[in-house]
């Protein structure tokens, strides 16, 4: 009975075994479960082809449009006068910005003078009895001579002989020597030839100024010109003229200019086109750095998007059916941070911000929806 017993028990424990292999091996077989797939939202917008500006971007400094380097053409000393010679100060349109001391040499000029009203008086004589024609003219021209004044010109002579017994006595040449003095007396004042500002002065007043010794600069504040290089491929579209949007660096302020020059050649380092751009505005200086932005061509039919959209050069995404897509395009321009495109059709749904890891093919879901 004992024997039937252990033998019933050992047949439980094979059965059970059995079936928990099975249920072990069962388990090992059935299906794992399907992760879902996670469509990404994407930001799209629809394409609607126009005309698009392309728009050169530039950058330079600005510089007065009327500027004078002040340069000595004569020795003497620096006198003081009702400004003092400082960057800063302003001086109206033909107000003296220097004055030197110039006695010595108006000394030479009266002295001169004089000489040359003796030598036309020294002829009077001569001219009463041989030339009783011209006698009245050369009388008036003396009478009017005023040697405190600019040296009268000479009467005009009416004949040969007359202009020979004139020019032989010398008279012509004392007569330019005298003017040629007179010019040179001007130059010991040195008068501004605009209303402007001085921006450099190297001399002060009581000094001893050399000809030749650069002296300051005096610049007109209110216009200044900024030089820009534009691509040659740009060059034939600018215009003299057309307006500019110019702004600073912090984009902070904003100004208008236009094109006032346009230089003729070509670069031949850099392949590129100097234009000057004028701009007026107060709060403008010498020197400040601005950026310009030149209206060079409008392209017919045309879409603007992120350069970064662009995939290959010539490809962008777009969304058919909730499907990405790559198209082929024409890129006819590109700047720092665009690209305008021909050749995507209106009503294209396009990306409009760039998807990481987007590939053809990849399901999506607008956000515009």
């Amino acid at each position: 009975m004992r024997k039937i017993i252990l033998a019933g028990i050992g047949l439980l424990l094979i059965l059970g075994a059995l079936y928990g292999a099975k249920l072990l091996v069962d388990s090992k077989n059935k299906p794992k479960p399907v992760k879902e797939k996670v469509i990404k939202t994407v930001i799209t917008d629809t394409v609607i082809n126009s005309n698009i500006k392309i728009v050169v971007p530039a950058n330079g400094n600005l510089v007065a449009k009327q500027r004078l380097e002040i340069y000595a053409e004569v020795q003497g000393i620096f006198k003081a006068g009702n400004k003092l010679f400082k960057p800063g100060q302003e001086y109206k349109r033909g107000e003296a910005l220097i004055r030197m001391d110039a006695s010595e040499h108006y000394a030479s000029v009266q002295s001169a003078k004089s000489n040359l009203y003796n030598s036309i008086a020294s002829i009077m004589p001569d001219l009463r009895l041989d030339f009783p024609d011209v006698f009245e003219k050369w009388q008036n021209y003396l009478s009017g001579f005023d040697i405190s004044k600019t040296t009268p010109k000479l009467p005009e002579m009416t004949s040969d002989k007359e202009n020979y017994f004139i020019t032989g006595r010398g008279i012509v040449t004392s007569y330019y020597n005298v003017k040629n003095l007179e010019q040179r007396l001007t130059k010991y004042t040195i008068t501004a030839p605009f209303s402007g500002i001085l921006t450099e002065a190297l001399v002060t007043e009581g000094s001893l100024i050399r000809s030749g010794q650069k002296l300051g600069e005096f610049i007109n504040p209110s216009i200044y010109e900024m030089e820009v290089a534009i691509s040659k491929t740009y060059s034939s579209l600018l215009r003299v003229g057309e307006p500019v949007a110019l702004n600073n660096l912090e984009n902070t302020e904003s100004y208008i200019g236009k094109v006032s020059r346009i230089n003729g050649s070509v670069d031949a380092t850099t392949q590129t086109v100097t234009a000057y751009i004028e701009v007026k505005h107060a709060n403008l200086k010498e020197g400040m750095y601005l950026e310009a932005n030149l209206d060079a061509k409008e392209e017919q039919d045309a879409y603007e998007m992120d350069r970064n959209l662009l995939q290959d050069g010539n490809q962008v995404f777009v969304v058919n059916n909730n499907v990405l897509e790559l198209i082929n395009v024409t890129p006819v321009y590109f700047s720092d941070s665009k690209v305008v495109i021909k050749g995507i059709p209106n009503n294209t749904v396009v990306l409009k911000k760039s998807v990481p890891g987007a590939y053809s093919g990849m399901r999506v879901k607008s956000a515009n929806n």
